[in-house]
Order: C-alpha cells, then sequence, then structure tokens
C-alpha cells in the first residue's frame, strides 16, 4: 500500500521497477543539477520531510541526498508532468549535486549536434 496520498499515487506512472524519475533544479536559477529515481515512499519521504530522498538502483537502497556528503538538497517546490511520469524537483543545493563534486551532474562533455 502506498503511503503517499491517494490522489497523488493514482496520477504517477511508473516504471516496470515502480520508479519515476526525478529532474532535480536548482529552485531560483532553475539550473538543472541532476536526475535521480523515486517510488511512492521516496517521493512520500521528500514531501514529508523537505529533504530530498530518492531509490539507488544500484544499491537498492533509499538515501537522503547529503546524509554521508554533506551536500544537502533542501526541497522548495515537487510538481508533477503533465503525463504523470516525471517529477521535477525544485531545490535549494548546499554544495555540489553531483557524486563527482561537480556543482552539477551535467558539468561534463557537451555532446556534439547538428545544429
Amino acid at each position: 500500500m502506498s503511503s503517499l496520498a491517494p490522489d497523488i499515487a493514482a496520477r504517477l506512472k511508473r516504471t516496470a521497477d515502480g520508479l519515476v524519475p526525478a529532474v532535480v533544479q536548482q529552485h531560483d536559477t532553475r539550473e538543472v543539477l541532476m536526475l535521480g529515481w523515486m517510488d511512492d515512499e521516496a517521493l512520500h519521504r521528500t514531501l514529508t520531510t523537505g529533504r530530498a530522498t530518492y531509490w539507488s538502483r544500484s544499491r537498492q537502497e533509499y538515501w537522503v541526498k547529503g546524509e554521508t556528503s554533506g551536500n544537502v538538497q533542501w526541497v522548495k517546490e515537487v510538481r508533477l508532468d503533465c503525463d504523470g511520469d516525471t517529477l521535477l524537483v525544485a531545490v535549494d543545493q548546499e554544495g555540489a549535486a553531483c557524486h563527482t563534486g561537480d556543482r552539477t551532474c551535467f558539468d561534463a562533455v557537451e555532446l556534439p549536434t547538428c545544429g
């Protein structure tokens, strides 16, 4: 049974693993910081604690952003997209968002485009 409010749980479209991608951005600048994964419990924890909580697909466990690194994400707003299959999490990021120590996970090499 989901710990989410029934109206929210009913709108979510999850992967076969029960997950929803969560695009995370800095609340004031809208800079895209990272992509995480949430199941119902991770989303519930995020909404009720104000701390971004994700499901680690590699470790198969919940993790609260910043719990070990100190790079906390304070949740300001969570939105569900029009299809119900992606979350947008606006946070106040303290320190680096990426596990590499970079501000954002999207600081890597830009891919070539035809434009």
